[in-house]
């Protein structure tokens, strides 16, 4: 800002024609809470240089006026959580994707790249942001891996070292990703608090990522290490304890996540401040921003929840600026301010985005993109990323028993619709010749997770419940939070297989494999992004959910779901490459699938 400090003065007076005006709306002041009529604004370059009822003195002949009588005028919306790669797209189509829609910028958190590709992954998604003219801010993954090597296999590591190079790259590298290892911090991991202290050293903010309850006596102490923002809240009582301990409660509403509902309860039943409540997406799928839309669908949502238009557009534009430290330049409509504005039609509440004004210029109008920028391409090292062969057979999925015939009791992950978190349950299980044999459209599946950075030929395989499969049939993907290995599901070995092999040869993807059919969605920029535009994506995207649901798995958003399920940091149970782990209030352990095995290491 300093450097545009003479201009913006001069525009001010008058001695310098605005780029840009705005001129007759009705003003969102996110700062003030208040809903002004008759406002204008004069843009000198990217920043805001006059706000007022008359700006006619910054009006010259080549500025261009935008009449905005019977419009709103309001900052253009931020996420505060965000993973781009759960998108599918590369950063400058979620740029085109979210643009029209009236998100300007955002806080990404690539862990998803940076456990394939280590720093060089979070370097790509950085430099391919800057060409955008989204205000895209960078955190650094601070879980590669997510807990540790003795739990998973990630492609990459990243430490304290790692995290001080990586916040040293520029002013959009804003601080710590969420930091999931959450009993690592509180009780002392030298590697996760060496990152955090890194991250305070550069001036800098770290995300949490606390999933013990509300009322757990170590949440305070998660706080004392200086994480001071968490997006995992589902109750109200998650959000009032994370405010009454100075952090910003984050409240999600992801594809697949309904999180605002029973939150936002802490604003409209409570009555809580909300200065540090946070609107966010976190994961939002190709086919959700198509049809949906990005944070206007969230400011919309909590606005039907009962909160006030005002305050539920603060928090999603400068609650979320103050987070994290950058309400100087974005988060409201003020002078000095980057203009990052939008234009609204109809009622406030409805949240109906007409036009997208991004550091001073028109970038989508009536839902449509009209800026342009150049494409970004990605090395062959990133597109390049599963150390597999194509040879998966059917007998590499079967379940060695304990006992050669009969029954045994088993652990089973058990999916939770709309929720991020599983539940552990136990059934009994059919035993033959020494294998588990389940029934072709029984409840419960099976699952396996197959190492794909390191070569390690790390295998496991375990039981799922709750997909809803009513045929034969198998999904295989690259996408496997947060390590993102091979992930198999299904109720059927040769499909299977057939599945894993076909995500294998494409270089990353999703495959679904029944007898009727297969349907493919390459991913080949680190087996998590599409080489494809926003459209394309979208309707690949919507083609193995429409493959999902006819075998019979109706869960809402079932990929984005199943994603997570080699999630190793998100209760109750998970499964990695190297078995099953469970996250209870003890803590991370690994367990055994048969209920009369041994326990685990």
């Amino acid at each position: 800002m300093a450097d545009c400090v003479p201009d913006l003065v001069a525009t001010a007076r008058g001695d310098m024609k605005a780029t840009l005006v705005i001129r007759g709306g009705t003003l969102v002041n996110v700062i003030s809470g208040e809903i002004l009529p008759d406002m204008s604004v004069a843009v000198q370059g990217a920043r805001i240089a006059y706000v007022g009822r008359d700006v006619s003195h910054t009006i010259g002949e080549h500025t261009r006026i935008i009449e905005a009588k019977g419009k709103y005028i309001a900052p253009g919306l931020l996420d505060g959580h965000c993973h781009i790669e759960s998108t599918q797209m590369k950063v400058s189509e979620f740029a085109r994707a979210v643009l029209p829609s009236g998100t300007t910028g955002g806080f990404f958190d690539p862990h998803e790249i940076s456990n394939v590709l280590g720093l060089r992954g979070l370097r790509l998604m950085l430099d391919e942001a800057r060409t955008t003219p989204m205000a895209a801010y960078m955190q650094v993954a601070s879980c590669v891996p997510s807990t540790h090597p003795g739990l998973e296999t990630t492609g990459a590591y990243i430490g304290p070292e790692e995290v001080a190079e990586a916040l040293s790259w520029g002013p959009d590298m804003i601080g710590l990703g969420e930091v999931m290892n959450f009993p690592g911090v509180v009780y002392g991991d030298e590697t996760m608090i060496g990152e955090i202290q890194a991250t305070l050293r550069a001036g800098k903010v770290a995300d949490g990522h606390f999933t013990w309850a509300a009322d757990d006596w170590r949440l305070p102490a998660y706080a004392a290490s200086g994480v001071t923002g968490d997006h995992e809240c589902v109750t109200k009582e998650d959000v009032v304890e994370r405010l009454r301990l100075g952090m910003y409660a984050k409240m999600r509403q992801g594809s697949a996540w309904h999180d605002v509902a029973e939150t936002i309860k802490a604003c409209t039943e409570l009555g809580l401040d909300t200065r540090r409540m946070m609107l966010v997406t976190d994961d939002r799928s190709s086919e959700s921003l198509l049809k949906e839309g990005h944070m206007d669908f969230v400011v919309r949502l909590a606005i039907s929840q009962g909160v006030k238009p005002v305050t539920a557009f603060q928090m999603a534009t400068i609650n979320t600026a103050e987070r994290f430290g950058v309400a100087r330049d974005i988060g409201a409509v003020i002078p000095g301010n980057i203009a990052d504005i939008i234009l609204l039609d109809g009622r406030l509440a409805d949240v109906r985005v007409g036009m997208t004004i991004a550091a001073g210029q028109v970038v989508a109008e009536n839902g449509k993109m009209t800026a342009v920028w150049d494409t970004f391409t990605y090395p062959e090292e990133a597109l390049n990323t599963v150390k597999l062969e194509a040879n998966i057979q059917p007998r590499d999925l079967e379940l060695a028993a304990p006992i050669m015939e009969g029954t045994i009791g088993a652990r089973v992950i058990h999916v939770t619709e709309n929720h991020v978190e599983t539940k552990e349950t136990h059934v009994q299980v059919n035993v033959q010749g020494g294998k588990v044999v389940l029934p072709a459209t029984g409840e419960v599946c099976k699952i396996a997770v197959l190492e794909r950075h390191k070569q390690t030929g790390n295998r496991a395989v375990a039981l799922v419940g709750g997909i809803g499969f009513i045929a034969p049939a198998a999904i295989a993907m690259t996408v496997a939070h947060d390590s993102h290995n091979l992930l198999i599901i299904g109720n059927d070995d040769a499909l299977m297989a057939e599945a894993g092999n076909r995500v294998i040869r494409m270089q990353g993807g999703v495959a679904v494999v029944t007898n009727e059919g297969v349907t493919e969605f390459p991913l080949r920029i680190a087996g998590l992004m599409s080489v494809e535009p926003f459209e394309v994506v979208a309707e690949q995207s919507a083609a193995v959910s429409e493959a999902l649901q006819s075998a019979g798995c109706t869960l809402n958003n079932a990929f984005m779901t199943l994603s997570l399920l080699a999630l190793v940091v998100i209760p109750e149970l998970r499964l990695s490459d190297i078995g099953l782990v469970r996250i209870s209030a003890e803590g991370i352990e690994r367990v055994t699938l048969f209920d009369d095995e041994p326990a685990a290491d």
